[in-house]
Parts: C-alpha cells; structure tokens; sequence
C-alpha cells in the first residue's frame, strides 16, 4: 500500500459546468464571485487543493465567459488560509521572468501554498488569434521544456544567465524569492513522450488524465523509472469525474443523467475539436471511453456507491496517486456529498487492517 498522504482537490469552474452545459441544476456561472466561493467552501470542507486552468478565451464557445486564472489565483490566495492553489500557465503567452515575478508573488501572498501546472496547449485559436503562432506539437514541449528550466531557476531565487534557442537572461535575479520554501511547485500535464521527458527532468508532480486503473498504473511506472538527476521522486496527481451515490444503481441513474445532457453538447465539441491538435495525446485517450468530464472525466471509474468509489480511490493510492483533482455536477452539493460520505470511508479504510478492508470492499454496490 502507498505510503503517501491521499490529498483531494477540485477544478475551479473558470469555463462553467465540467460535465455539461445544459444542465437545469448547473447553470453556467463562471464568475468571480461563484469561483471565490466554491474554492472557500472547498477549503472549509478539508479539500487539500484547487486547480484554475488558464485559457485567455473560453476553449469550448468563444462567446462565453471565461475567468482569468493568475489574477483570480491572487485574489484566492489573499482569501483563503490552507488550500494549495495551482495555476495553469501556457509558456507561448508569458516570458518566462515575468511569469516567474507573477509566481513567485502569489506564492508569498499565500504564504507558500502557491503551484503552477505547466501545459503546452492544445487549443489553437488562443495562440493563432493572438498573433503569437501556433508551432507543431514537439516544437510546443521543446520551447515549454527550455520556458520551464528558466522560470524555475529564477523561482529558486537564482542570480541567472543563460543563453537558449528561444530566452536571453542576462544576470537576472527576482527579489524576493520564495519566503516559505526552496519555491512553489511545479507540475505538468500531457502524456505525450515529450511530455513525460519533460516532466521527468523538471517536474515534481505529473496530472494524468483520468482513464482506467490498469492504465494508470502503466503511466507512473514508464515516467518514475525515467532518470531524475539529484531531483527528489516524482509524485502523481490524476484527474477525476466523480459520481457518488449511497447504492451503484443510484448513482448509475445520475451518471447516465449527465451523459445524456452532455449529448447536447455535441456542436460545442465539434468546435472543440476542430480548434485542438490531433496530436495531443489527451484528446486520444479521451475518445477511448464513453465518459462525462474533461481531462477524462468518468473514465477513471469513480462512479459507484459511497463504498466502491472510497475503494476505488484505495487502488488508485496503492498505484502511485497521490492527488485526486475532482470534478463534480452539479458542483457545490456533489463536492459536499464526496466530503461528507467518501472522504471518511477513505480515511477509514486506510486506517483499518487488510481484513477489515476487505469486509469493507465485499459490502459495495450498497
């Protein structure tokens, strides 16, 4: 059994609704206002983390709503005490020494509970609209790859010179540096082969999508047997739809609701797809499996009674995850519901012994 702590964390709803975007009981909302108080109530519930994806337009409908994620990071992390707040950054749309000062503020603001998660972009229309291009995909990881060694040395507090194929930084120091840790965490997404080369040299945690155990486990074992120099052990984070109901035909029934309201979403992800390259790995996994969600959503299994998916989480633990970024609908009362019933059943079993697990697991389904 793993030895690490089991940590849950929620997407913040920057773009409206995770599963979909015609659901009566989950009315788009992707407000300031509705994010500062989700992510509050998520910190007084004990979630660990949150995750604020980054997108400067809205990657699902241009004309919708889409919340800025490193202004909103600072403003969370002015408001909250405990959360670990994780934002989303695109290398192509800051230089690395400005967003490396934007990080290094949020993580003293927050009194060092302050990430950011690296992701090279798949939505093209938010580079090629801007002017800035949009390179193949291996071009996007080599130029994140050279982006991420610069910000994290400056992040370390490091006097920085260095000359690449895309940055010049002359004698280059940020004052201050981090005032709680060496400095804030960086993690990665993708599960391309450029994206686990990256995450292995310069990553401390990698997000997985979510996708079904057997290939999750696959995943870790490939990335943690890559070399890692003097850098301590990779750690894993995955990404979860979850739906949670006291019997598996309960949540069965809420599950295939939002499978059916997210069919009408169809035209939505037309648009989508059309604007995301072929090449990412993510958008391949994710057509694999009927699910609700983004990232993976409801392919990971978390769908099942209180029991099963509190054992399903116990397998994913055993497998290498450490962090589970949840998405819920509708949002506030499913993130209640997971808090208030599988969270406790989690905790439970990890601290019972292997028979009392075991008579835990033969009561699933309710």
């Amino acid at each position: 059994m793993a030895t690490t702590p089991i940590r849950f964390g929620i997407w913040a709803l920057v773009h409206g609704p995770r599963g979909a975007h015609q659901d009566p009981e989950e009315p788009y909302d992707a407000s300031w206002e509705r994010n500062r108080d989700l992510i509050l109530a998520a910190e007084e519930l004990g979630y660990d983390s949150t995750l604020i994806a980054q997108h400067t337009i809205n990657p699902h409908q241009e004309d919708l709503d889409q919340l800025e994620a490193w202004s909103a990071a600072a403003a969370i992390a002015a408001l909250t005490k405990r959360i670990e707040i994780i934002a989303a950054i695109k290398p192509y749309l800051y230089h690395p020494v400005v967003l490396a000062k934007l990080a290094l503020g949020i993580e003293n603001i927050s009194r060092g509970r302050f990430a950011i998660n690296l992701v090279n972009a798949w939505n093209r229309p938010e580079l090629e609209k801007a002017g800035i291009g949009f390179p193949e995909h291996d071009a996007r990881y080599a130029y994140g790859k050279e982006w991420i060694s610069v910000v994290a040395r400056l992040m370390e507090g490091e006097r920085l010179s260095y000359e690449g194929d895309h940055f010049k930084v002359t004698d280059y120091a940020l004052r201050p540096s981090s005032l709680y840790r060496r400095r804030p965490v960086i993690y990665v997404g993708g599960e391309s082969e450029p994206a686990r080369d990256l995450v292995a040299g310069h990553g401390d945690l990698w997000f997985i999508n979510g996708q079904p155990l057997e290939d999750v486990a696959g995943l870790i074992a490939d990335v943690a047997a890559r070399p890692r120099g003097a850098a301590p052990p990779l750690r894993f984070g995955l990404s979860a739809f979850v739906v949670a109901r006291e019997t598996r035909e309960q949540a069965q029934a809420a599950y295939e609701r939002l499978l059916s309201l997210a069919a009408k979403d169809a035209p939505m992800k037309a648009i989508q797809k059309r604007n995301t390259d072929p090449k990412v790995v993510m958008i391949q996994t994710m057509q694999k499996t009927p699910h609700v969600g983004s990232n993976g959503g409801t392919a990971a299994g978390l769908v099942g009674s209180y029991d099963e998916v509190a054992a399903r989480v116990e397998e994913f633990h055993a497998a290498g995850i450490e962090l589970f970024m949840l998405q819920f609908q509708p949002f506030e009362a499913e993130m209640r519901r997971f808090a208030l019933e599988v969270i406790p059943r989690v905790r439970a079993r990890r601290s019972a012994g292997p028979v009392e697990r075991q008579a835990q697991s033969s009561g699933r389904g309710g």
